[in-house]
């Protein structure tokens, strides 16, 4: 499967920012989504995940900020993004596998498939 990610940009600290990954090629119902981001000298670290139940997991420094969903009629997860922080400040992925269990959903090296990422940069 294909991914690619839209939506990325500049904000002012407590905007907004809604980021878009369109899937192509595959069976995207079958595929649990994840939300990865990496900020510049620092590792890639989990953001949220969709799985295919559409039940979703945030980390804690986005919960209650971030809201990631699903449309599989559109083949598409979204990453909704509140009050943002510069701590925020990252590229974002998305990234989609099928075999992932729940302890595993963080480790970025589980994933088969990957979006090109896109940059949020948020600014005090």
């Amino acid at each position: 499967v294909q991914l690619q990610a839209f939506g990325g940009g500049s904000v002012q600290v407590g905007g907004s920012l809604r980021l878009p990954c369109a899937a192509s090629g595959g069976a995207f119902r079958s595929y649990h989504m994840a939300w990865f981001r990496q900020a510049p000298g620092k590792e890639r670290e989990p953001v949220s995940i969709v799985w295919t139940d559409r039940s979703t997991y945030y980390e804690d420094s986005v919960k209650g900020r971030f809201t990631a969903s699903r449309d599989n009629a559109k083949s598409t997860v979204t990453l909704q993004m509140n009050s943002l922080k510069p701590e925020d400040t990252a590229v974002y992925y998305c990234a989609a596998d099928r075999s992932l269990i729940r302890t595993s959903w963080r480790d970025w090296r589980h994933y088969d498939f990957w979006g090109q990422g896109t940059l949020v940069t948020v600014s005090s």
